[in-house]
């Protein structure tokens, strides 16, 4: 029984896992698929075009073919192009690119997203993707598809050429995919793009022919972000142990933990020595164990480390933010809130950057109660409610900031989440999973924010209420001027006059009354803001 059962045993490669189970790359629902070729292939280009220092102009059209559901997409930036001995692999091979083995801030993470659009097109179509890179002053026009038995592209080159420009382009047809403007499609995602990335021109032509432009609204770049090394506290014995293995220009476990990882000084292996006696640290890390890794990683824990570098870190910046809002609704009051960096699991260094549109556009705009969020400047429209940075929302208390119903108010919070590694909750990077410190930091990020807020609320409630109390009174001036004059027989207009100014003089001593009405606000909300903390 045994052997029988064993005769069906198989080794399978991943892409032949991903096509049978591509929802968990994000490909489930027609809407949602559409919208997802467009992200992958999006944040490939914002990040190639960044790291060569191009200001991105992205081109994205989508055409309706004969047949239900069925279109075809070209997507097309002015990036750096990939060079041809790795566009087969590029755009055709699982867990293959320049992202997922690197300790910086990005887009992508993975090696999937682009592979996995040429794997979706052709199990739906049959059709293979045809992709022009223009690279280095040659053009080069080819025909990709997957051979899902080894996760290899296959590729077939259709013409060559010069080329005075540089840049990507792919073409792919899809089926089982709709477009729909709506929360959760293209014109959507590529909008919130937008409003994350204003140094991104995006042009987007729709299947009805109708063409919309985001223009970038700032002609500079962002920083560039740097590659930094792991920290210590990030660090498991596996981990150790893999990083010791590929270390051949290190001789010895002292050099080597120097080397590889931040914040480790001679000092710092010194104070390891104390604490890992039983450790050669002059041996050649190649020979380290098991048990030497855990005893490694556990010294990790006791030393007092320095947190890892902030500055890798590149958020949308507050002037950015205000120009996307400001461009986009031009809210009544708008706030900005950017934390300073942390660290999450230990050793992975993020930051929150909050932004909070009321009033004004927003209400013309017709949006109540609306959340974006973003990692690395990325919108994420799915899988909403598994998200850390939705159930932050949901919990915060926001009737402390006169916010009475949330989803009924004339507000939109942008929520970005920055990291070296953001901790997706699956390869459809759509949610962000339940970190402690990531939530905190969220929430207090919020928190700083809605006080801004709660001072315009308060502010204007008392505007509004003096300006009615006072056109109410003033209804009788008249006629209480002329009964007095005439009971007392003094001039009518002198008696106008003097209660014109009992009004004026009640109305200023209003508004001293708001002013402490907002200082006692202010007094209330550092209380808050104390004990939020002292429960941290």
């Amino acid at each position: 029984m045994a052997e029988d059962m064993f005769k069906e045993f198989r080794e399978h490669s991943v892409a032949e896992f991903f096509k049978k189970n591509r929802q968990m790359l994000g490909f489930s629902g027609k809407v949602r698929s559409l919208t997802m070729i467009v992200h992958e292939f999006t944040t490939n280009s914002l990040d190639a075009c960044e790291e060569a220092c191009i200001l991105p102009e992205i081109f994205v059209e989508v055409k309706e073919l004969e047949g239900k559901d069925h279109y075809r997409m070209t997507i097309k930036d002015n990036g750096p192009g990939i060079p041809f001995s790795h566009l087969g692999k590029a755009l055709g091979q699982m867990l293959a690119g320049t992202k997922f083995h690197r300790y910086i801030q990005q887009r992508g993470q993975q090696g999937i997203g682009a592979a996995a659009c040429t794997m979706f097109s052709y199990v739906t179509t049959g059709q293979s993707t045809k992709a022009k890179t223009c690279y280095n002053g040659k053009r080069t026009i080819a025909d990709i598809s997957i051979d899902f038995k080894k996760n290899k592209p296959i590729i077939t080159v259709i013409e060559e050429g010069p080329a005075e420009e540089t840049g990507l382009e792919v073409t792919s047809e899809f089926k089982d995919v709709r477009y729909e403007r709506s929360n959760y499609g293209v014109y959507e995602y590529l909008r919130r793009t937008a409003l994350a990335n204003p140094h991104c021109t995006i042009t987007l032509i729709e299947p009805n022919d109708e063409k919309t432009v985001f223009p970038r609204s700032i002609e500079k770049n962002p920083s560039k972000p740097f590659e930094i090394q792991p920290h210590p506290l990030g660090i498991g014995p596996h981990d150790l142990l893999e990083f010791a293995k590929h270390s051949k220009e290190n001789k010895r476990i002292s050099s080597f933990l120097q080397n590889t990882f931040a914040r480790v000084s001679a000092a710092k292996v010194n104070e390891l020595k104390e604490l890992a006696q039983g450790i050669d640290f002059n041996k050649n890390p190649e020979k380290l164990t098991w048990d030497e890794a855990e005893e490694i990683v556990k010294a990790f824990s006791q030393v007092k480390w320095i947190a890892p570098a902030m500055d890798a870190l590149v958020p949308i910046g507050k002037e950015q933010v205000e120009a996307s809002f400001n461009n986009i609704f031009k809210p009544d009051v708008l706030v900005i809130a950017e934390r300073k960096p942390r660290v999450y699991r230990g050793g992975i260094p993020f930051m929150i950057e909050v932004g909070i549109a009321y009033g004004g556009g927003v209400v013309e705009a017709q949006k109540r109660g609306e959340v974006m969020r973003f990692a690395n400047k990325v919108p994420l429209l799915f899988d909403t409610g598994g998200c850390a940075i939705t159930e932050t929302v949901k919990n915060m208390d926001w009737k402390r900031y006169n916010l009475k119903n949330f989803d009924e108010e004339p507000i939109v919070v942008l929520i970005n989440l920055v990291s070296v590694y953001v901790p997706y909750t699956s390869a459809g990077k759509q949610a962000i999973s339940h970190e402690e410190d990531v939530m905190m930091e969220i929430r207090n990020a919020l928190m700083e924010a809605s006080r801004a807020i709660q001072k315009h609320i308060s502010g204007k409630r008392k505007a509004n209420e003096m300006a009615t109390k006072r056109k109410v009174v003033s209804r009788y001036i008249k006629q209480l001027s002329s009964d007095l004059a005439k009971l007392t027989g003094t001039d009518e207009k002198m008696v106008e006059k003097k209660l014109e100014e009992l009004i004026d003089e009640k109305y200023n001593r209003g508004k001293e009354e708001e002013t402490e009405v907002h200082e006692q606000n202010e007094r209330i909300e550092e209380e808050n803001d104390y004990e939020d903390r002292e429960e941290a």
